[in-house]
Formats: C-alpha cells, sequence, structure tokens
C-alpha cells in the first residue's frame, strides 16, 4: 500500500494496527479517542464532538490539533465531514480507520460513502475493523498472497467492463449490477491481482487483510 497522505479515524473499537506514515491525521469525533490508542498525533478534529471527551479534545488542542465543530443536527455524518476535511487539505490517497462493530446501518453507509462519486478524485483504501477495502475506480492492481480471499461489489450503479487478473476466478469484461453475488469471494491466484473497470466503482473486501498491519 501507498503511504496516504492523509489517516482519516473514525470513532468505534478495532484492532491494533501498524499503519503508514501519512501527512496529516484527521479524526472524526470520538476517532479522536481511536487515533491515540493507535499512537497517531491528530492534526485536525472534525464533527459534532459529542463522541469526545473535553478533557481528551482540550488535550488535543494543546498538541496542536485544529478542531472543526459542527451542530449536532447535522445532514452528514463524521466520516463524511472528516473526508471532506481530507479533500479540502488536497489528498490524493487517503487510508481510512474505521470499525465494523456497533450499528449495521453506520456500517453500510459508511462503505456505500467510501464508493460516492464526491469522492472520485479520492485514491480510498480502508481498515474496516480486521477487513482491508478498496475502492476501485479504472484500474487498481492489489497486493495479496495466493489464496487470500477478495470480494468486488459495485456501488452507486453497475460497474461494466469488469476485467481482473491474478485471481482464480477471472472477470473479463463483465458487468456487475448492484444487488449481484457474481463478485463474492474470488481469490488470490498471485500475489498480485489487477481489477479494472470501464464504467463504475467498485469496492473491493479483503476479509482479514489487516491481518498483515497488526501490531
Amino acid at each position: 500500500m501507498v503511504d496516504p497522505d492523509v489517516v482519516v479515524v473514525a470513532s468505534g473499537e478495532g484492532p491494533k494496527l501498524t499503519l503508514p506514515a501519512a501527512g496529516a491525521v484527521v479524526a472524526a469525533d470520538g476517532g479522536l479517542q481511536r487515533a491515540r490508542e493507535l499512537g497517531l498525533a491528530v492534526d485536525l478534529v472534525v464533527g459534532d464532538l459529542d463522541s469526545v471527551t473535553p478533557e481528551a479534545l482540550a488535550a488535543a488542542e494543546e498538541a496542536g490539533a485544529r478542531v472543526v465543530r459542527h451542530p449536532a443536527a447535522k445532514d452528514a455524518t463524521d466520516l463524511e465531514l472528516a473526508l471532506d476535511e481530507a479533500r479540502a487539505l488536497d489528498a490524493r490517497r487517503v487510508l481510512v480507520v474505521a470499525s465494523a462493530s456497533g450499528r449495521l446501518d453506520h456500517l453500510l453507509g459508511s462503505l456505500l460513502l467510501l464508493g460516492s462519486e464526491r469522492y472520485s478524485g479520492l485514491e480510498l483504501d480502508a481498515f474496516v475493523g480486521d477487513a482491508l477495502v478498496h475502492v476501485i475506480r479504472d484500474e487498481r492492481t492489489l497486493a495479496g498472497a495466493p489464496g487470500e480471499l477478495l470480494t468486488l461489489l459495485p456501488v452507486g450503479g453497475p460497474a461494466t467492463g469488469v476485467e481482473t487478473a491474478g485471481l482464480e476466478y477471472p472477470l473479463a469484461r463483465e458487468t456487475l449490477e448492484p444487488g449481484t453475488s457474481r463478485g463474492v469471494s474470488n481469490v488470490f491466484a498471485a500475489e498480485t491481482a489487477t481489477v479494472s473497470v470501464e464504467e463504475g466503482t467498485l469496492v473491493a473486501i479483503r476479509p482479514g487483510g489487516a491481518r498483515e498491519r497488526l501490531c
């Protein structure tokens, strides 16, 4: 994985990870606590700040973090606000650290958010619990291990002209419609796999893919 320009840390529990170096760290509300647990120096905290203690917030400000406070009655999740801040920092590559626990609607909303056209200018990856997630537009080459699982899911509409190389079950200019299971549980056949799409967006999910980053 190429070192990201910005790491965005969302709230919630998750495994202890070794993360690549980043130019900036953005904490989405309670993600401030998770960032501290991961040993990250936070540059910016954003959200309605209902999940962070005044003491933790004051300590972050004293250490130099900028705080962007939003009202509780807002039209975006804290993660979306954090991604907007990352984009405002002119980031090109963003790594999100999120939790797989908690509410199902939050988890699904977060995965769909990563694939939003709003962030089409970003190269997005995410650790979600112990899974590693990649957003694929155009083409990406992923490093893995033979036998590792890889699921490809279309988001925001059909993904057309999908081609793969280095996977046990190749796709050749196929269309993946939302709701299909055609891309579920593919397998790395080599140490790298290439996935390309002519139109649309794919979310590539590697269950257990975060394990190589465990401390």
